[in-house]
């Protein structure tokens, strides 16, 4: 469904552990907003709903919420560190375009709910 490389996991475990909670879950998906229409989301969560799919990655256990999906079926999410810091990077193959800033993008099925910049 989604693919973290060893450096997102690493990165991602390294925050779990700072957080000091029982039972943290990544938490990722999709919302309206930004220029292009859908805005990536990712976060902490210790609760699954009836409306996540939980998938695990290398012991790390995510959620994703059943609308998103659909959308993000075949994205990398990576974590890049430079001499201006660290981030994670998320490639889509589902995205069809995106903004100038690379935080928003839409799909051919999805155009989300486009925002001014």
């Amino acid at each position: 469904m989604i693919t973290l490389t060893e450096a997102a996991v690493s990165q991602i475990k390294e925050m779990m552990k700072a957080e000091d909670q029982e039972g943290l879950m990544l938490r990722v998906g999709v919302k309206g907003g930004g220029c292009s229409g859908l805005s990536y989301g990712m976060g902490f969560d210790t609760e699954k709903t009836d409306e996540d799919t939980k998938i695990e990655i290398s012991g790390l256990p995510i959620l994703i919420d059943n609308e998103s999906v659909a959308i993000i079926k075949g994205v990398v999410i990576d974590y890049k560190q430079n001499m201006m810091g660290g981030g994670f990077t998320i490639d889509n193959p589902n995205a069809i375009a995106s903004c100038g800033c690379g935080s928003s993008f839409r799909t051919a099925t999805n155009a989300g709910t486009p925002e001014d910049c």
